[in-house]
């Protein structure tokens, strides 16, 4: 897939209440929670031990569900390329929730949404929901609203 291209701030703002694209699908791996557990410090049972986490209410182990968020600068360029900025920044973030679990082994694919853009000192700060969404599963596994602030 190619990343949609958006070029400066009046385009963007042409763009508010659309649903920008979709990342292509990656697999979440038992490494990568291990890793993010490392570098976390969340050891629990549910991510990290395997055998336990297969009697427990999941079925098997699942991804912390930050790891889940953290998937998003990787994704994110892969549905959209916004250009005519100098730089940009994360702000933050609004709202963040883990609806449903993501299985080890599964794959996930971020959905963007524009849903603001504000004018800021020397640029806009542009409010996406993103939407993560675990291939079969019913429900979304994150969704969030993420700021950003790029500058000209």
């Amino acid at each position: 897939m190619t990343a949609r291209v958006i070029n400066g701030a009046d385009e963007l703002k042409s763009l508010v209440g659309e649903h920008l694209g979709y990342s292509p699908y990656v697999e979440v791996t038992q490494e990568q929670v291990n890793q993010f557990a490392e570098a976390t410090g969340d050891h629990q049972w549910i991510h990290v031990d395997v055998e336990k986490a297969k009697a427990g209410p999941f079925g098997g182990p699942i991804a912390h569900g930050y790891l889940t968020l953290s998937l998003g600068p990787m994704l994110y360029p892969q549905v959209v390329s916004i250009t005519g900025f100098s730089m940009g920044v994360n702000y933050g973030a609004n709202k963040v929730r883990f609806p449903s679990p993501v299985p080890v082994g599964s794959k996930v694919r971020l959905g963007v949404k524009l849903l603001q853009v504000d004018d800021i000192a020397g640029g806009v700060q542009t409010t996406l929901e993103f939407t993560f969404e675990c291939e079969g599963a019913a429900k979304p596994s994150c969704v969030a609203e993420i700021i950003f602030r790029s500058y000209e």
